[in-house]
């Protein structure tokens, strides 16, 4: 699990560090501010349209990822009140058991 966490990590970093470059490249570049406007919306479309489905796949593992995630801390929460619920009816049982010792 933690493998594939930090896989998704690096590729929403490496995403985002694409996408920086890919802005800051565009906004440096030495022409007038609406044809680098120009440039850099049909740049960022363009990725968009490219790497849309890889972005849907990876948003789809993700929430795949935190499913399985919350279903697991789900059944270990469960396990661990049950075993409490067990240590209070074994201890409730011997407070009852030793109530009936005492003579009186």
């Amino acid at each position: 699990m933690s493998e594939e966490r930090t896989s998704i990590g690096f590729g929403l970093g490496l995403i985002a560090g694409v996408v920086g470059g890919i802005i800051a490249g565009v906004l440096m570049a030495p022409s007038e501010g609406h044809d680098s406007r120009e440039k850099l919306k049909k740049t960022v479309c363009d990725f968009a349209e490219e790497h849309s489905p890889k972005v849907h796949e990876a948003k789809k593992r993700a929430f795949e990822s935190l499913d399985l995630l919350r279903y697991k801390l789900e059944r270990q929460y469960k396990r661990f009140n049950n075993m409490l619920k067990s240590k209070k009816m074994r201890k409730a049982k011997e407070l009852e058991g030793s109530a009936y010792d005492y003579d009186y």
